[in-house]
C-alpha cells in the first residue's frame, strides 16, 4: 500500500490537531517521537492510530510490531506536516485527550498536586509535568489562561509524563483552591517574597499538598496568593535575582517528595 501523503484525508484531519481549537473540537492530540508514542501505547485504549515514515518504522520496528492500533505509513513530507520541530522524528500517534474534571481532585485529593496559574510557555508546561511525575504528583492543574499541555512543544517536553498524571485543564482556580482546602489539602504558593522559607515549611509538606506556581514573568496573581495557606520562598545564598519557574518547581516538588516518604 502506498504511503499516505500530506494531502490524504487522514493526514489533513491529523494536521488540524496541531492547533488548540482543532484539538478541543476533535478531543484528540498528537504525540510525536518514540518516548511519547511508547507511553501512549502502554494504554492503547486512548490511541486512535500511529503514523510512521518508512525510516521511522524500520528504526522502531520493535515498538510498532506489537502495536494494537493501526500503524499507517506516511511520506516524509506528510510526517513533517504533523510536526512542529525542525527535524521531525517521523513517528506520531493520534491520542484522545485525557483530561479529568476538577471534581475528581476534590473527591479524592492526591497526596501531591501541582497547579499552574497563567503559565505561558508550553515548554515549561511540559517540563513541570515531567517534574511532577518524577516527584510522585498525582495531578497537574492548568488554570484558566495557561498553556495547553496537549500542544506539540508541551507534549515533547513532558517526555511521556503527560500519560502518567491526571491533567485538569481550564480550572477556575479561585473557586477550586478553597474546595481543596476544605477537603484537607494544604495550598502553598511558590513566591519570591514569601513569608516562610521552604525549610521552615517542612512541617506542612507531609500532605496532602498543592503547590501553586504562576506566570513566568508575573508570578502568581495576588488574589490567588491570598488564598494560600502560606507563601513560600526558596532561600538563595548566591546573588541570582530569582530562579526560573521550572527550577523553582523542581526544588519545591523534590523537597515535598522527601517529606512525604
Amino acid at each position: 500500500m502506498e504511503p499516505l501523503t500530506e494531502r490524504s484525508a487522514r493526514v489533513v484531519a491529523a494536521r488540524k490537531l496541531t492547533r488548540r481549537a482543532g484539538r478541543d473540537a476533535a478531543g484528540l492530540f498528537l504525540a510525536e517521537g518514540r518516548q511519547a508514542v511508547a507511553e501512549a501505547l502502554a494504554d492503547p485504549a486512548g490511541v486512535r492510530e500511529v503514523f510512521a515514515t518508512e525510516s521511522a518504522a524500520a528504526a522502531h520496528r520493535d515498538l510498532l510490531a506489537s502495536s494494537p492500533v493501526p500503524v499507517r505509513a506516511v511520506t516524509d513530507k506528510a510526517a513533517a506536516s504533523l510536526s512542529e520541530t525542525v527535524t521531525p522524528q517521523g513517528l506520531v500517534a493520534v491520542c484522545a485527550l485525557c483530561d479529568v474534571p476538577a471534581d475528581v481532585l476534590v473527591a479524592r485529593p492526591p497526596t501531591l498536586t501541582v497547579a499552574l496559574a497563567e503559565l505561558a510557555d508550553p515548554g515549561n508546561a511540559g517540563t513541570v509535568l515531567r517534574t511532577a511525575d518524577a516527584c510522585g504528583a498525582g495531578a497537574v492543574v492548568f488554570g484558566a489562561g495557561s498553556a495547553d499541555p496537549y500542544g506539540g512543544k508541551a507534549v515533547r517536553s513532558s517526555a511521556g509524563s503527560l500519560f502518567h498524571v491526571d491533567v485538569v485543564r481550564g480550572a477556575p482556580l479561585p473557586g477550586l483552591l478553597p474546595r481543596l482546602q476544605a477537603a484537607g489539602v494544604t495550598v502553598l504558593v511558590a513566591h519570591g517574597g514569601g513569608e516562610v522559607t521552604l525549610p521552615e515549611a517542612a512541617d506542612r509538606l507531609s500532605g496532602p499538598v498543592l503547590w501553586l506556581f504562576g506566570n513566568e514573568a508575573r508570578g502568581v496573581p495576588a488574589d490567588l496568593a491570598a488564598l494560600a495557606d502560606a507563601r513560600v520562598r526558596i532561600p538563595m545564598r548566591g546573588r541570582a535575582e530569582s530562579l526560573n519557574l521550572a527550577a523553582a518547581a523542581a526544588i519545591c516538588l523534590y523537597t515535598t517528595q522527601l517529606a512525604q516518604r
